[in-house]
């Protein structure tokens, strides 16, 4: 019998999945059913929870200085409290002020109260807000609920089937379960094992006094050239590959992930008036087509569930809940949001940071959303892992073999880079070494004239542990200014990827090459073209004449080929034929007022064209 199994028995003899004749429809995730009239409570959602309470706690607990406030009204569960504090102070005394038992208030605790009778004042509670709330009996603490949401203190608490949802969303860490006698036993058994397993952990590494986690942030300012600004970068091909054997291996790790997609991304500047993710790229398919279909086809491969989550702004909302329309028939689980109504800021991250690695504002409406419960419900289901898919990258799409390096390695953070071809770090990568980089060596900005100086490009595809996000976000770690997201986490690298996994959407001339022969997709994902010598794309600058789609598409019968081109330059009133093949350097400027067609079926190699007599 494994330990999982054990577990689970426990949990049963306790009656803890025993819930109530009403179930809410915000608990409905962590039942099976309805047995005998009452709901049934899935025990391994009871666990996941548990477990992540008591990781919490156990986090915190690594601080002395960190204190708990125990809430709890049932006379039936105070005498097991009682030996749970019991036993902690006696093995950590400086803890015996920071353990509170209390009853009563926090938003007016430090708040000295006068008796006219007595004539003198009196403090009901330590005037140090507690670091952590942890609620026994919520049926009967609605008030401490409120109280805890305006000071910002994370809330611990048992929550039943009939629990309301303006109650729930404030809770912090859910556990699922029937607040038995038994259970509420078994919950303090484990708190006490956590706390003094900490303690012994730090008394044998004889460090003393540890710091915080906001210590620790902010311990990573430091003077320039230092670990702390630098990132390690891993070439994408010394990732060792997924084991295609073992499916069940594969399926239990991609179960474990999540993919968030922002549509904020406007094609305004192509006269397209929606959201970029719904402009047709190549065959007819949409960049949320492509990402859809990849999901679709890993859950159909592996039998696996990958959520698609979509954050919609007001303004692209609908959109794109008429385009999901046609994915009802897939096997593809979607949830869209609309930005504002589920998220509680319009930017997690300060924007105005001088960091070179800075979040992307994608990103921060990625932290804002798991701020507002959504992290919760992900972590019960069992997800650990998001991936944070940059709006205008067409080829951001699930790599198993990324996700698999990230739980091999414990990575918390992963940022998605790709050399530049000025600094010539194609081909250092191309040799499969790897080394430390400055965070000045990184840029976002990918035009050509921007990229000058430095070494990488963050494409802002972001790979994120959940459970390092709960932590950063109930530490309150992530409002922390002038930092960049990089330096919160605990473990974070830089993987270079290869060109076929940053293909940028901002102009037509994007387009052109998303749509030419270089490259094709299947399952999805963009493929680049094997008969492509140079390891970068060409070149692509299109002039205004083919700024907006429409005018794009009347120019061009068909798209070129340019598997062997180096670059394309086009000004002026400009028309091309069909089949036509361009290699090396190729030029096109149509005189002022002169109409240039270029015939099909012609090869332009190396030439610059100025009129039809070049040709």
């Amino acid at each position: 019998m494994t330990i999982h199994s054990v577990v689970i028995q426990k949990l049963l003899t306790t009656n803890a999945h025993i819930g109530r004749q009403v179930t809410t429809h915000h608990f409905k995730q962590f039942t099976y059913g309805f047995r005998n009239r009452q709901s049934i409570i899935d025990s391994d959602k009871t666990l996941i929870c548990l477990r992540n309470a008591l990781n919490f706690l156990s986090c915190l607990s690594r601080d002395p200085s960190s204190s708990f406030l125990f809430i709890n009204t049932n006379p039936l569960f105070q005498p097991i409290i009682d030996e749970m504090t019991f036993r902690v102070t006696s093995l950590s005394p400086e803890r015996a002020s920071s353990l509170w038992k209390m009853r009563g208030f926090l938003t007016n605790s430090c708040s000295p109260k006068k008796f006219r009778s007595r004539h003198k004042k009196l403090v009901f509670a330590p005037t140090k807000m507690p670091d952590c709330v942890v609620i026994f009996d919520t049926e009967r603490k609605s008030s401490v609920f409120l109280e805890a949401e305006r000071l910002g203190i994370p809330i611990v608490a048992l929550v039943d089937s009939s629990m309301p949802w303006e109650y729930y969303k404030k809770v912090t860490y859910p556990i699922p379960a029937n607040d038995s006698v038994q259970f509420v036993y078994l919950i303090c058994n484990m708190i006490t094992k956590c706390l003094m397993l900490e303690k012994k952990k730090d008394g044998a590494k004889g460090t003393g006094k540890k710091a915080t986690i906001k210590d620790q942030v902010e311990g990573t300012s430091e003077s320039e050239g230092s670990a702390s600004d630098e990132v390690l970068v891993v070439p994408y091909d010394n990732l060792a590959p997924m084991s295609c054997a073992d499916i069940a291996e594969s399926k239990q790790l991609l179960d474990k992930l999540v993919v968030v997609k922002y549509n904020g991304a406007l094609g305004k500047n192509m006269g397209f008036g929606g959201p970029k993710s719904l402009i047709e790229v190549k065959n007819g398919s949409t960049p949320l087509d492509l990402i859809v279909n990849q999901i679709q086809s890993l859950n159909s491969k592996y039998g696996c569930n990958i959520p698609l989550l979509l954050m919609n702004p007001k303004n692209t909302h609908n959109d794109i809940v008429k385009a999901l329309e046609k994915y009802s028939t897939l096997d593809v689980d979607i949830h869209p949001f609309e930005q504002g109504e589920h998220t509680q800021h319009e930017s997690f991250v300060s924007e105005e940071a001088e960091d070179k690695w800075q979040s992307s504002k994608h990103g921060a409406h990625f932290l804002s959303l798991m701020n507002s419960g959504t992290l919760d419900v992900l972590l019960a289901q069992g997800k650990e892992y998001a991936l944070v898919v940059n709006p205008d990258n067409v080829a951001g799409v699930v790599d198993p073999k990324i996700l698999n390096h990230l739980a091999q390695n414990s990575i918390e953070y992963c940022s998605e880079v790709t050399p530049t071809t000025s600094t010539g770090l194609v081909s250092f990568m191309a040799s499969s070494l790897q080394g430390m980089f400055k965070l000045e060596d990184f840029t976002s900005d990918h035009s050509e004239k921007s990229v000058k100086g430095f070494k990488f490009i963050d494409t802002r595809s972001l790979w994120l542990n959940l459970k390092a996000i709960k932590r950063l976000v109930d530490t309150s770690a992530l409002n922390l200014d002038n930092l960049s997201t990089l330096k919160l986490f605990e473990n974070s690298i830089g993987i270079s990827i290869p060109q076929s996994r940053f293909l940028p959407l901002n102009s037509t001339s994007d387009l052109f090459l998303l749509q030419s022969d270089l490259y094709s997709f299947t399952e999805g994902m963009f493929v680049r073209n094997d008969a492509r010598v140079s390891p970068s794309d060409p070149s692509i600058a299109l002039g205004p004449e083919f700024e907006k789609i429409s005018d794009f598409k009347r120019r061009f019968v068909t798209i070129p080929s340019i598997v062997k081109l180096d670059s394309l330059e086009v000004n002026g009133d400009v028309w091309f034929g069909a089949d036509i093949v361009l290699k090396g350097k190729v030029v096109i400027d149509a005189s002022p007022g002169l109409t240039l067609r270029i015939p099909g079926g012609v090869v332009l190699e190396d030439e610059e064209i100025n009129d039809p007599t070049d040709i």
